[in-house]
């Protein structure tokens, strides 16, 4: 195996041809646009497999406050979508979640297991426990743009917590 390839001429080498005129691999090296009205989208860096990379915003320092993906730094707001004017922004907040209250699994299997002893076992099904789910959603426009991001409700008032964020970003936006 050692051998070179007995069948070889000498011409053909691995990879693709490279002749005038054929396109290679990598970067184009020659970016002029050509002749007429349609012009080539500039360069947009990607991560490996294909996802854009977000365009980086200065930033004025340190962030006042951030809502999920929605950040204020000095005079604007910094989002996926954009930056936005904080000036005559537009908040909103809907809540999306839902509070359940159920007999807790606990509380069924003590009772199953006083119940044969005495009927007070019966005193454990009314523990109770609270299950919340959902979202809050925040909503921001300004400067005709538009952004949207969900917040997970883990208690029952995370609605609260976000009204209070709100109602400061109201008070930047005047």
């Amino acid at each position: 195996m050692s051998e070179p390839n007995p069948y070889a001429d000498g011409e053909y080498q691995w990879g693709p041809g490279q002749g005038a005129g054929t396109p290679g691999y990598g970067y184009p090296q020659d970016a002029t646009p050509g002749p007429g009205p349609y012009q080539a989208p500039a360069y947009q860096p990607t991560l490996p497999g294909g996802v854009v990379v977000p365009p980086q915003y200065p930033t004025g320092g340190a962030p006042s406050f951030a809502i999920g993906d929605i950040s204020v730094v000095g005079d604007q707001i910094l989002t996926p979508a954009g930056p936005m004017p904080l000036r005559g922004a537009v908040w909103n907040a809907m809540d999306l979640s839902r509070t359940e209250e159920k007999i807790s699994t606990v509380g069924i299997v003590l009772a199953c297991l006083f119940v044969a002893a005495c009927g007070l076992g019966l005193l454990f099904l009314l523990m109770k426990e609270q299950q919340t789910t959902g979202f809050v959603q925040i909503t921001v426009n300004s400067g005709g743009k538009h952004h949207s991001t969900m917040i997970p409700a883990v208690r029952p008032d995370t609605i609260h917590w976000a009204m209070a964020q709100i109602n400061y970003a109201r008070s930047l936006s005047v």
